[in-house]
């Protein structure tokens, strides 16, 4: 396999870098504090992304072990693949971390906008600046 194919068979990491790279822009070049709510909400949504992608196991299943009465003791057929779950419960709660911190952030812009009349980092920065 030459190095054109080995990279375009891993075209979702390549996306899901994109995205991160779309979301970490976001949170640095942007000064609107909703804005920087948002670039941090789409990076974290892609981390998790690359964190269940990296778990998908080619032609994996849950990992439910049926019982065979046939096999007492035996846990059922040996030759299924399965899917590691750890990494999807880790990034379940991720989510609610994440849920978590997007409404802290956006609690304290509503504050710093009533604060200081403006959502824009720099302006608040200079009003505070200003009037010390």
């Amino acid at each position: 396999m030459n190095l054109p194919e080995a990279l375009s068979g891993l075209w979702a990491y390549w996306l899901l870098i994109a995205l991160m790279m779309v979301g970490l822009y976001i949170v640095i070049a942007r000064d609107n504090l909703i804005k920087k709510v948002m670039g941090l909400n789409i990076f974290q949504a892609a981390a998790i992304l690359f964190y269940v992608t990296m778990a998908k196991v080619e032609g994996g299943t849950a990992p439910i072990v049926p019982h065979d009465p046939a096999h007492p003791g035996g846990h059922g057929a040996h030759d299924v693949v399965y899917s590691n779950p750890l990494p999807h419960v880790l990034m379940l709660t991720a989510i609610v971390v994440g849920v978590a911190t997007t409404a802290l952030a956006l609690a304290l812009a509503v504050r710093i906008h009533g604060d200081y009349g403006t959502s824009e980092e720099d302006e608040a920065v200079a009003y505070d600046a200003e009037h010390g």
